[in-house]
């Protein structure tokens, strides 16, 4: 049995100090996963070679997604880092982000799918809002973007958080209140983890919607971008044609044995009232 979850309506504590606890030793288990798997992933199918930018999440730069972005050329993408150094959680980043992405887009002749990891991933659907007719898709690794407080992420990280960006609590609150929970105005994928020990599981779930999916995987918070079953998710959702997304299947080969049954989530209150008043559960 599993529970249906109002993405906003739930105000989570953190993530289990179990889970925190064993963050890095996890990270390093991904990492050796992807090492062995790493031939097998990069024979899957090669996608029609649109450009993808990868976002990075606090406290990372752009050699924290160096991998991904590697392994996305392997299947002739055109990988685009985000430029900005590290993700200190500042707003004039996001500001400067969105200032910048209309120029970096302009040099495509196809539209950009954008991955972020953790905050990164908050951004990305900041951006697609902002750059709609530039964004293909928005692809989310463990990204809090539901979340109203910051009692939803490991203490320690939060502390930091509020140290980098130069913000209070209040501050972090009203901040995380203008991120949107609604879902972007592009097709959108949320991985998340249940054993992520950096911000708790339902944070990082979207909203019912046809153009919206949750995609459960074993793994960390940090090591997302390392994690060869976030890999899979990812050259799955990137090789289908531009205007014709579809959910991710469990039912193929033995996904079912491998992937999660996902959390059902409710409909965004937006749909909801167009549907007739009620949110309906997803799945």
């Amino acid at each position: 049995m599993y529970q249906v979850i109002d993405v906003v309506k739930f105000r989570p504590k953190g993530p289990s100090a179990l889970n925190s606890a064993t963050e890095l030793p996890r990270v390093l288990m991904e990492m050796t996963s992807l090492a062995y798997l790493w031939p097998l992933l990069g024979a899957q199918d090669r996608g029609d070679g649109h450009p993808v930018m990868v976002l990075p999440g606090f406290m990372a730069g752009d050699e924290s997604t160096a991998i991904l972005r590697r392994y996305l050329r392997r299947l002739g993408y055109q990988p685009v880092p985000w430029g900005l150094g590290q993700n200190t959680g500042r707003i004039d980043l996001l500001e400067s982000l969105i200032d910048s992405f209309g120029t970096v887009a302009g040099k495509y002749d196809q539209r950009m799918t954008l991955i972020g990891q953790s905050l990164g991933g908050v951004y990305a659907r900041e951006l697609s809002r902002q750059h709609a007719g530039s964004v293909r898709q928005v692809i989310t690794l463990g990204s809090p973007f539901s979340s109203h407080s910051p009692q939803s992420t490991n203490a320690l990280v939060s502390r930091l958080f509020q140290y980098m960006s130069g913000m209070t609590q209040d501050q972090m609150r009203d901040q995380m209140l203008n991120f949107a929970a609604e879902a972007p105005p592009v097709p959108s994928t949320a991985i998340y983890s249940k054993a992520d020990g950096v911000v708790h599981w339902s944070t990082c779930l979207e909203y019912k919607g046809e153009f919206t999916e949750n995609i459960e995987v074993l793994g960390s918070h940090t090591g997302m971008a390392l994690n060869p079953m976030v890999f899979h998710v990812i050259s799955d959702r990137l090789k289908q044609p531009e205007g014709a997304w579809k959910p991710f299947r469990r039912d193929r080969g033995i996904r079912g044995l491998v992937f999660p049954e996902p959390e059902r989530t409710l409909s965004s209150p937006a749909t909801a009232q167009a549907n007739g008043g009620s949110a309906a559960c997803a799945n």
